[in-house]
C-alpha cells in the first residue's frame, strides 16, 4: 500500500495516537522516511503535543507586559479625528437626515385617502367633472351609480379635487365611462355590469 502527503496528513493525528490499521502504519512508516515534508510535520506536531501536554507553564520575563503595550503602541496608527473633522460628519449627517424630512413632508406626498383599502385612480382625466358624497370615499362618473350612498349631500367637483381631498374612483363609474368612451354597449349577461375592456376587440 502506497500513501500521499495528504493521506499522510490527513491520519497524522491517528497515527501518533496509535490509532491506525497496521498495514497503514506500515506505508506510513515507508513515506515518512524517504519524504522530509512530511517527517517535518510529524516532528512538528509532536513538538505541539509536547507543550501542551506538560503540566508547567512558561512564565515571561519581568516587564515583558509592558514593553510589549510600548511596543503595540509605536507601531498603531494615530488617530487623526480633530474637531473640525468631527463637525463636518456631524454637518453631514445633519444634512442626510434633513432631506430625508423634507422628502417625508406633506407637501410632497399626495392626499391620505379617505380608506385604507382604496388605491387612487390612475388613467382618469384630471379635468372630468365627478359626484361625491360628503361623508363618502368615492367619486363617481355621475349621480345615477347605485354604489352613491347619501344622495342628498353631493357635491360635484374634477378629478384633480376629489384626488385631492381623498376621494378615490368608483370601480364601476369608471368602467363604465371607459367603455361608454370605447363605444361599447351594455352587455345583458354582465348583471348590469358593462363589457370588459377584452371583449373591445370583438
Amino acid at each position: 500500500m502506497v500513501v500521499t502527503c495528504e493521506q499522510v496528513w490527513h491520519e497524522l493525528s491517528n497515527y501518533l495516537d496509535g490509532e491506525v490499521s497496521p498495514e497503514v502504519r506500515v506505508a506510513m512508516d515507508e513515506h515518512l522516511r524517504g519524504c522530509q515534508k512530511c517527517s517535518a510535520v510529524l516532528d512538528g506536531t509532536r513538538n505541539v503535543i509536547g507543550l501542551y501536554g506538560e503540566d508547567r507553564m512558561f512564565e515571561p520575563p519581568q516587564g515583558f507586559s509592558q514593553r510589549l503595550h510600548k511596543r503595540l503602541e509605536e507601531n498603531m496608527p494615530r488617530q487623526r479625528g480633530t474637531a473640525f473633522g468631527w463637525m463636518v460628519a456631524v454637518a453631514a449627517a445633519l444634512l442626510i437626515v434633513g432631506s430625508f424630512e423634507i422628502g417625508d413632508s406633506s407637501a410632497f406626498v399626495g392626499p391620505q385617502l379617505r380608506s385604507e383599502h382604496a388605491q387612487p385612480g390612475t388613467g382618469v382625466p384630471p379635468e372630468m367633472m365627478v359626484v361625491v358624497a360628503e361623508d363618502g370615499k368615492l367619486f363617481h362618473a355621475g349621480a345615477g351609480c347605485p354604489l352613491l350612498h347619501d344622495k342628498a349631500h353631493l357635491r360635484t367637483m374634477t378629478t384633480s379635487e376629489a384626488r385631492r381631498e381623498g376621494y378615490t374612483p368608483c370601480v364601476r363609474c369608471m368602467k363604465q365611462y371607459l367603455n361608454e368612451s370605447a363605444g361599447l354597449e351594455k352587455d345583458d349577461d354582465d348583471d348590469g355590469e358593462f363589457a370588459s375592456s377584452a371583449s373591445v376587440g370583438k
